[in-house]
């Protein structure tokens, strides 16, 4: 396993594989993780897996300093998976002295994620363009967890007419449903337990879309009433929105997506499921 901090470097490395997946990560890895590495296993002929904590994606009240990191741990992880090729550059390595470029989709910057955490895609955006261009992946692999993240990369790459697929892989959950994520490392025990909520949430809404319920507004209620249910967690929205615009939705006819973001004492978790 060939690990380079260096672009130049990673380049030359990369020129070896005829076909190569990439798995673009902010490193702690977990679980969910490790599926998009077997998938990228499974469909390619080589794996590549980006580590990098990427600053601009925080906004200046987030956790970009306590963001939990563990590189050998993560080292460890992926040569037992048998990973080809690990970058991980230093910030001043993808942000050089000068650097001024930003992708920016603006539609997204409007809703969910976008609203709640301004700038936070012109940054996601913008690394993940480079580490495209810089690995240049026959495909790259994205959890469903971040939906709206995958959103705005599928339409950055067929806006900009970028040779790359776009693999999104379902959400992988713990036994009581909690999607996994680094951040789950900032729960207590108490909070654990609370955080199931989010997944009882969702449930319920497919289950009343499942019955034949279509009003956008009564699945949003649903999921506002199960959510209550914790009186640690306060909810930031609730969304029942279009898979693809992420506009909000009055009646649904082909499908949603179901979506939340929470707030469990300092720490903020996001869920979502596709209905239909």
């Amino acid at each position: 396993m060939q690990v380079i901090s260096a672009i130049e470097a990673v380049r030359q490395a990369r020129a070896s594989y005829t076909t190569l997946g990439l798995v673009p990560t902010m490193g702690y890895l977990h679980a969910g993780h490790l599926s998009l590495v077997r998938q990228a296993h499974q469909e390619c002929g080589a794996v590549a897996v980006s580590i990098f904590v990427n600053p601009t994606q925080f906004g200046p009240n987030e956790d970009f300093g306590r963001y939990p990191r563990d590189m050998q741990r993560d080292l460890s992880l992926l040569e037992a998976e048998g990973v080809d090729l690990v970058f991980t550059p230093q910030p001043s390595e993808i942000y050089p002295v000068g650097f001024g470029t930003e992708v920016v989709l603006a539609a997204a910057e409007e809703v969910l994620e976008g609203a709640a955490r301004p700038g936070h895609f012109r940054g996601v955006a913008t690394v993940v363009c480079k580490l495209l261009n810089i690995l240049q992946p026959t495909r790259a692999y994205f959890g469903q967890k971040d939906a709206q993240q995958t959103v705005v990369v599928r339409q950055m790459v067929r806006d900009l007419n970028m040779p790359y697929e776009i693999v999104v892989a379902p959400t992988i959950r713990e036994a009581d449903g909690l999607a996994l994520s680094s951040r789950n490392t900032y729960l207590n025990a108490e909070q654990r337990q609370s955080a199931t909520v989010l997944y009882r949430a969702l449930r319920a809404a497919s289950e009343r879309y499942a019955t034949g319920e279509r009003s956008a507004a009564v699945l949003r209620e649903v999921m506002r009433t199960v959510l209550a249910s914790e009186p640690a967690v306060q909810p930031e929205y609730v969304s029942v929105a279009d898979p693809l615009s992420l506009r909000e939705l009055e009646a649904i006819s082909q499908g949603a997506l179901l979506s939340m973001a929470v707030r469990l004492g300092s720490v903020r978790l996001i869920d979502n499921m596709v209905l239909g």
